[in-house]
């Protein structure tokens, strides 16, 4: 986590806008988080679509809050 966290950092130094891309990610894994967190508690464990969910799920809030903030 800490080092995609650093990786949107550096993207947004490099886009002049680090302000953006950092709660951005931050927002997708704790989305992420919270979806593992409950899938886990569900079913009990982790499988395959629990994982594509999770990709899924980080993408979307990602997307929306780096498109919100523009």
């Amino acid at each position: 986590a800490a080092l995609v966290v650093g990786g949107a950092a550096a993207y947004g130094v490099l886009a002049d806008d680090p302000l953006r891309t950092v709660p951005a990610v931050l927002a997708g894994l704790a989305a992420a988080w919270l979806l593992l967190r409950h899938a886990v508690r569900r079913l009990g464990g982790l499988n395959g679509d629990v994982l594509g969910a999770l990709v899924e799920t980080t993408t979307t809030v990602v997307l929306v809050a780096m498109a919100v903030g523009t």
